[in-house]
Formats: structure tokens, C-alpha cells, sequence
């Protein structure tokens, strides 16, 4: 359906009104505007179209009524693409909520829905407690919810996709005194809303200004609240005006649609390199102060604290975690060998104590490492997850790797090492997955494969280290799951430990496993693993900001300056932004070579520069207690992990896992040194 035909088949809620121009292909388009006086319900008023004469594309909008402010609507063609810009001018005060749908032809029930950052599918990999289909099947969201301001739908049957983007400048936002029902703006917002609703079984993209959220919005993890309308207030004489870009494209299936629709998001937006003042080594620098004051040493392992920790105070806590949010091995190996090669004997010390005490201290009796131990508590978690237990294998290697550079040889953990990747042979099922978690005696607490890529990373490591291609080849069925249940299905989910969801991380850590097996084969075998890498790449890609999220004076992250463009969100459950990178821009570097494709790199340098951004320093602290102790839960939209909601962090974090991410981040070609050299 061409998108010009629907923007001339513009019509009103309510009636029609008299346009003079034939061929109009009348009833693709709705429009309404919402007026609120102070106090009383919200009217809305449906919308008509009336050409405006000597005005080329130029229409006002006009209601059965007559309203006290005046809507001219211009809408310009480019190729596939039509930029609609509605002018509004109040001819008294007043405060409004505008409004419009497209009818795209596509039956409801023949597509899949895509906000980037938020939404992909149907969202049926979440619960019932956040936006998804079990809930709904229709969905308005607040734009800053979203790495581009964008929804696009795509139907399966005639494989088209339509979006719509919004085209402005976010300069704004404003504080409100509540979060649900009809709330008019403290001062001025640049933040609208989109989305998809199913119209008597059409799909319809909706989209419109200030935000609402509908039938729901999302405030906290697992928590829907009721819906919420924004009202903007536009003093008499004042104009504004808003533009949104209809596009329409065709894709052979979903992730197509993901790999064009991102490429138009990054093409649009051009993101650019955040101006900061930390070069990598500056914050390497900065950031061993959190390997100095999180270390602990009188404990039967020695660990840096780095979870559960508060941000007012970042006094250490008891809690020692091998991977995921505390990734202590990680952070010992980046210790020792930053230590080594810039003279910090303390650094040096400590990382050794950590791995030594490991060794003898940190197994469970089936050979697993402990992965998370309360030591005040006197508990050890029972349950363990192929994740945690593969990042502390993955950190081991390249200490051992490092080691046996210096000619240093350290047999017990090689031994113990061999061990535990033996067991991942033994714990993998037949068809390349590894259940998310289980217990000590291999019985199965979650099956789930959503986090086999993170076995995928020490099992070719460990086929480098030994030379043992029983883990090469445990790896390649690795991906071979992938490749069927995750890359072919457009289907990423339940990577993080703590959600059951769609998120960044499973297609991120997918990446990562086909690039490794890319970096370890060659010719066409080669060839499959970087079609792979690439693929996923850009389901990773589309949870990364292309804009700068307003935030309001008061908001301490927009007082900071902060700039989210190359900040990732992190899962349909955790609606905040993160600096979970690691080796990914490494990987957008590897295929922006092999692909020549320059939007990889160009964005891995917006990712690299935009995340230097809170690091904390005397007398500039971001918030945060003690200096490199870098930030965690950034809360940039509507939504708060139990505390203090957008502009701000939550009061509990786990600067464990963010120092090891930008320690990666700033150490380029880690792998490829590891594996090619």
C-alpha cells in the first residue's frame, strides 16, 4: 500500500468532512485532539481534513465543534517515505492531547510488532506482569521507553513492514505529580508516544503528543499500572509542531525487518561520538579504585564486592558472585594484569589472592564453581546457571592463557578448568542447548536455552588452551541450537538471570558465539559463523539508543548532561539503560570489516565514547558514593527498579559486573589476540 495514498486518505473520527480532491484513498488514516480543562474530564474531538488553498500538501484539520486552537497538517513525499508535521497554534490557552492511526492493511493476527528496545514479536516470552501480548494486543508507549522512537509492523503473509518514526528535536521533558490517568505537564515535554492497536482486526500504527501509555504503563519490574495521558499546555498565540516519517519496506522475514529497520533508525538518527573528557586509559585508571576498595581478604575466597552494594555509602557487602552481576574472576584477572603492566604490586597481590583462594576454596562438591556465597549468611546459592558458571571458566582461561605468557604454569586450576569443561560436555543436551540452571547433582531447574551463547565463549577458549576439539566441537552444536531455536526464529530471550523475557543479552552473548567460531574456522564454514554474527548483531544493535533521551531540570542524569544515544536498555522486564557491552564492539568491528559495513564501527565508537559518561571522580561523582565505582540501574523513562524512577539510580546496584564490561570495552581484541595469535 503506498503511503502517500494514506496520508491524502486522511479522515475524522467522527463524519467526514467535504475535500476537494478526487482520488483521495479516503479511511486509511484517523486523527482526534483530546482537550483538558483543569479539573474536569478530558473532551476528545474527532478530525477532519480540508485542503488548505495555495498550500501544496497543506490541510487544517477541523472538528464538528469549533476548538480554541488551530491544526495545520503538511505532509511531504520522499521515495517510500512520507514526513507528516502537524502545526498546532491555540487561539486560547489550553491543553491538549493529539492523536493519530494508519491502517496498514495487514491483518492483526499475520504480524509480528517491533519497538526497538522493548517490544519484538509478540512479547510471549514475558510474563503476564509486563507489556505483552498475554496482557494485550494492543500497546501505546511513552517514546523514551524505546532505543529509536519508532514502531514498525510487519506482516508475515505479504512480507511488508510499515514504521513510523517521530523527526524532532528532544529538548524537553517535565516533571508531573502523577503517573496514571489525565496529567497535565508541569512546563514543556518533547516526549510523544507510539504504537500498534488492532482495529476490528487490523493492525494500525498509532502515534501522537504529549505521551500516553495504553491499556497499560509499566512502572517497575513486574509491576502494570493504569493507563496514563499527558496534556501539554499551549498558552494563546503560542505554535508547536511535531513530525513523524511513515516508511514503508519489504522484508523475507522478521529479522530482515529488524536488519532494515535498524539500518533506516541508525540512518535517520546518525548518532554521533559523545564528547568526553576520559580517553580508555583515563578510565582504567579511575576505575581501579573500585579493585582497592572492593577488595575482600578474610573470607575462605577472596572477592571484590562489587553486588548488592548501595549507592549512598558502596561500603562492601558479603556477597562474593563469580559471574553475572559480580563477576569477580573477571575483574581479578583485569586487576593482575593492569597491575603487571603499570606497576601496582597491591593490585597484583590481591588478584592472585583471589585466584588462589578460588581454587582451593570455590567448588562445590560436583565440581561446579560456587557461584554466588552470602558470607555472613552461611549460605552457598544451590542452584547454578550455565552462565555465571561459564563467565568464571571463560575469566579462568584467559588468566591461565596470560599465565602461561609469562611462563608461569599454574597445574591445579588447569586440572580443575579441565574438570568443569568435561562436565559442560556432560550437562549439554542433544540438540546443543544447556539448560539455564540446574543443581549440583545435574538435575534440572530450568530448562530453557536462551543462555547456551555463554557456554559457546569458554568452550572454544578451552579448545585453544588444551587443544582438545571435543569443546570445539561442543561449541559448534552450541550454535548449531542457536542457528534453529534463537538466530532462525528471531527469537532472543532469557539470557539475564533475573527476568524470564525478550533481552539484549541473549542476542549479544549469540553474537559473540558465532564470531568466536568465526575467528577458530575457516572458508565457508567461516562464512556461515559471520552470516550468523551478523544477524544477530542487529537484534543486539536494536536495544541500543540512536537518541538522546530528554530529561527534566531536577532529574539528576539530565542535570549531569547525560546522553543516551549508545546506552543499551536491557530486557522487556528491566525497562532502564545499562553499559552491558563487553566484547560487542568488537565484534561490530570484526564485521564491519568483513561486511564493509560502515554503521558497525561508526556505532561501536558512539558505544565506546557515550559510556564514559558517568564515570564517577572526586568532585564529580554521578551520584555515586566512591570514585570508579561506575553506575548500574540507570533509570531514563517512566519506570524504576523499586526506587527514586527516571533521572536517577536505583539505591541498591552491582558495580561488580560495569567495571568488567568497560574493562573489556576499553582492552579491544581480547579474542582475537587469545585465539589468532
Amino acid at each position: 500500500m503506498n503511503v502517500k495514498r494514506l496520508f491524502l486518505g486522511l479522515i475524522m473520527l467522527v463524519g467526514l468532512a467535504e475535500v476537494d480532491a478526487a482520488g483521495y484513498d479516503v479511511g486509511n488514516v484517523s486523527a482526534s485532539i483530546s482537550l483538558k480543562v483543569p479539573g474536569n474530564d478530558a473532551v476528545c474531538y474527532g478530525l477532519s481534513l480540508q485542503k488548505l488553498p495555495g498550500v501544496d500538501n497543506g490541510y487544517q484539520m477541523l472538528a464538528a465543534n469549533k476548538l480554541p486552537v488551530k491544526i495545520v497538517q503538511t505532509v511531504v513525499e520522499n521515495g517510500n517515505k512520507e514526513r507528516i508535521t502537524v502545526t498546532l497554534t491555540a487561539t486560547e490557552d489550553v491543553y491538549f492531547s493529539y492523536g493519530e492511526q494508519i491502517k496498514t492493511s495487514y491483518r492483526h493476527d499475520d504480524c509480528l510488532f517491533y519497538m526497538p528496545g522493548f517490544w519484538y514479536r509478540r512479547n510471549l516470552r514475558s510474563p503476564q506482569q509486563a507489556p505483552s501480548f498475554h496482557t494485550s494486543d494492543s500497546w501505546l508507549v511513552r517514546e523514551d521507553r524505546l532505543s529509536t522512537p519508532l514502531t514498525a509492523i510487519f506482516d508475515e503473509k505479504s512480507k511488508k513492514s510499515m514504521s513510523v518514526i517521530r523527526i524532532d528535536k528532544f529538548g524537553d521533558e517535565a516533571l508531573t505529580t502523577h503517573k496514571e490517568g489525565e496529567v497535565i505537564l508541569s512546563g514543556k515535554t518533547s516526549i510523544g508516544y507510539t504504537g500498534f492497536e488492532n482495529v476490528s482486526g487490523e493492525a494500525v500504527l498509532s502515534f501522537g503528543f504529549p505521551y500516553k501509555e495504553m491499556p497499560k504503563t509499566y512502572i517497575r519490574k513486574l509491576t502494570l499500572a493504569p493507563p496514563v495521558e499527558a496534556f501539554q499546555f499551549l498558552r494563546k498565540g503560542e505554535s508547536m509542531s511535531i513530525t513523524w516519517e511513515i516508511s514503508e519496506r519489504e522484508a523475507t522475514d522478521f529479522s530482515e525487518c529488524i536488519q532494515r529497520t535498524w539500518e533506516y533508525s541508525y540512518d535517520t538518527n546518525k548518532p554521533q561520538p559523545v564528547n568526553t573528557p576520559y580517553t580508555p586509559e583515563k578510565m582504567k585508571e579511575v576505575m581501579t579504585n573500585f579493585f582497592v576498595e572492593s577488595y575482600v581478604g578474610d573470607t575462605p575466597t577472596h572477592y571484590y564486592s562489587g553486588v548488592e552494594l548501595r549507592t549512598a555509602t558502596c561500603d562492601n557487602t558479603d556477597v562474593a558472585e563469580v559471574g553475572f552481576v559480580g563477576r569477580t574472576l573477571l575483574n581479578a584477572f583485569n586487576a593482575l594484569e593492569y597491575g603487571e603492566q603499570n606497576g601496582r604490586a597491591d593490585l597484583v597481590s590481591n588478584a592472585n589472592s583471589v585466584f588462589d583462594t578460588y581454587q582451593a576454596n570455590g567448588f562445590s562438591k560436583g565440581g561446579f564453581f560456587n557461584e554466588v556465597v552470602h558470607y555472613k549468611r552461611n549460605s552457598v546459592e544451590a542452584v547454578h546457571s550455565i552462565r555465571r558458571q561459564s563467565e568464571g571458566v571463560y575469566a579462568i582461561l584467559h588468566y591461565l592463557n596470560y599465565e602461561r605468557s609469562k611462563g608461569r604454569k599454574h597445574l591445579d586450576w588447569e586440572k580443575k578448568v579441565r574438570v568443569m569443561l568435561d562436565i559442560f560436555l556432560r550437562l549439554q543436551n542433544q540438540d546443543g542447548s544447556f539448560p539455564r540452571k540446574f543443581r549440583d547433582d545435574f538435575s534440572i531447574v530450568d530448562k530453557s536455552g536462551g543462555s547456551t551463547p555463554s557456554a559457546t565463549l569458554p568452550l572454544i577458549l578451552g579448545y585453544k588452551y588444551f587443544k582438545d576439539k571435543r569443546y570445539l566441537a561442543s561449541a559448534k552444536k552450541t550454535v548449531d541450537y542457536l542457528e534453529k531455536e534463537l538466530i532462525s526464529k528471531a527469537d532472543y530471550f532469557s539470557s539475564t538471570l533475573d527476568a524470564n523475557c525478550e533481552d539484549k543479552e541473549a542476542s549479544l552473548y549469540a553474537a559473540s558465539a558465532a564470531y568466536y567460531l568465526a575467528l577458530v574456522t575457516k572458508g565457508a564454514e567461516q562464512e556461515h559463523y559471520a552470516a550468523l554474527a551478523k544477524k544477530a548483531t542487529y537484534f543486539a544493535l536494536s536495544w541500543y539508543y540512536t537518541w538522546d533521551v530528554p530529561f527534566a531540570q531536577g532529574q539528576m542524569l539530565g542535570d549531569l548532561g547525560l546522553k543516551t544515544r549508545g546506552w543499551g536498555n536491557v530486557s522487556v522486564e528491566n525497562n532502564h539503560i545499562d553499559v552491558f557491552v563487553f566484547e560487542f564492539a568488537d565484534v561490530l568491528n570484526w564485521l564491519s570489516k568483513r561486511y564493509d559495513e560502515k554503521r558497525f564501527a561508526d556505532f561501536a565508537q558512539v558505544i565506546s565514547t557515550s559510556m564514559r559518561q558517568l564515570l564517577p571522580l572526586k568532585g564529580h561523582l554521578c551520584g555515586i558514593a566512591k570514585v570508579g565505582y561506575y553506575p548500574e540501574v540507570v533509570q531514563h523513562t517512566n519506570w524504576d527498579y523499586g526506587k527514586n524512577g527516571k533521572g536517577f539510580y536505583n539505591d541498591i546496584f552491582a558495580p561488580g559486573w560495569t567495571v568488567a564490561s568497560l574493562w573489556e570495552l576499553f582492552s579491544p581484541g581480547r579474542a582475537e589476540h587469545y585465539l589468532l595469535k
